[in-house]
């Protein structure tokens, strides 16, 4: 069954980014749409996939990673305002049958993604 997933994870403390908070949005043109809202857990992923099954169309979507709550939730010396606050990954669905798996890798001072399995 095709679904749409994610995970953090904390590259500054080396653990997954528990309790972060993430918003899903379907972009039309320039209109964003809200899908869903999720946190994340101990292992750093939210408990179900995002979107799964007849759910995941086609199209252009976006993951909106709150980190700047994160960070500052860990209670780290950091300078204000943040460097990162909200991270937004815009990416397409091409296949509405596939999996797709947009992981974030997380430090106060950057980040990275790919599309995983």
């Amino acid at each position: 069954m095709a679904r749409l997933s994610t995970h953090v994870l904390d590259t500054a403390c080396g653990l997954p980014a528990a309790g972060l908070l993430i918003d899903l949005h379907f972009v039309d043109g320039s209109l964003r749409k809200h899908l869903k809202s999720a946190r994340t857990n101990l292992d750093g992923r939210t408990d179900e996939p995002l979107l799964s099954g007849n759910n995941l169309a086609t199209g252009i979507y976006e993951l909106t990673f709150h980190a700047g709550a994160y960070l500052r939730g860990l209670g780290l010396q950091l300078p204000e305002p943040l460097f990162l606050d909200e991270i937004v990954i815009r990416f397409g669905v091409s296949d509405s049958e596939a999996n797709y798996h947009v992981p974030l890798l997380l430090s106060p001072f950057g980040y990275s993604t790919y599309r995983g399995s």
